[in-house]
């Protein structure tokens, strides 16, 4: 399994000028994104919105065509709006990346298990739904090996990380407070997409 800090390093240093997309474990300040990011002024955390991630990372891919776009979503999320693989294959975006961080539970909200866990194929899902490529990675070595020929691929591409489960059990109010509010990041992105 690969380690939640690892997967986002490899992600944020093959990023080039994508915008990324967070929710969850991914936008963790000790284990995700926010740990590691290069590209600050490119990330938009959705922590409040469980599930929305892939709806929010569509409307940005389709409203900067010419950039990269990466969501990184975790598989409690994706299963609370699996709607979405249909809605993101229909529209068929060519530069949006959906890493699906899959680790069998609710991982910020005390480690419950997911529906399903260990049933689904969201690879198989994916391609059922109609995404152009689909891959699962359960291993450091190979996920950073084979990235940049994800990345050369045109989309939508659903990668799935089999990530070891981190459980958050800090109460809410004495988790690590981020530097930027859902506010200050929307604005930050919208002024780095148009430069």
């Amino acid at each position: 399994m690969i380690k939640n800090v690892d997967a986002v390093r490899i992600i944020d240093e093959h990023r080039g000028e994508a915008v990324i997309v967070t929710t969850m474990g991914a936008g963790n300040q000790s284990f995700g994104l926010p740990a590691v990011t290069h590209r600050q002024e490119l990330d938009l955390p959705v922590a409040g919105a469980m599930g929305k991630a892939s709806s929010v990372a569509l409307g940005l891919a389709l409203a900067v065509p010419d950039r990269k776009v990466f969501v990184l979503d975790g598989d409690g999320s994706l299963v609370m709006n699996l709607g979405t693989l249909t809605t993101i294959s229909n529209m068929a975006p060519e530069n949006l990346y959906h890493f699906v961080f899959e680790n069998g539970v609710y991982a910020v909200t005390g480690g419950q298990p997911i529906p399903a866990a260990g049933k689904l194929s969201f690879q198989g899902m994916a391609m059922e739904a109609g995404y152009a490529a689909s891959f699962e990675f359960d291993d450091t070595e190979e996920l950073a090996t084979n990235i940049d020929s994800v990345l050369k691929e045109k989309g939508p591409v659903l990668v799935c990380l089999r990530t070891a489960p981190e459980i958050e059990n800090t109460p809410v109010q004495f988790r690590e407070k981020t530097s930027r509010t859902m506010r200050m990041a929307i604005e930050e992105v919208s002024t780095a997409v148009r430069a």
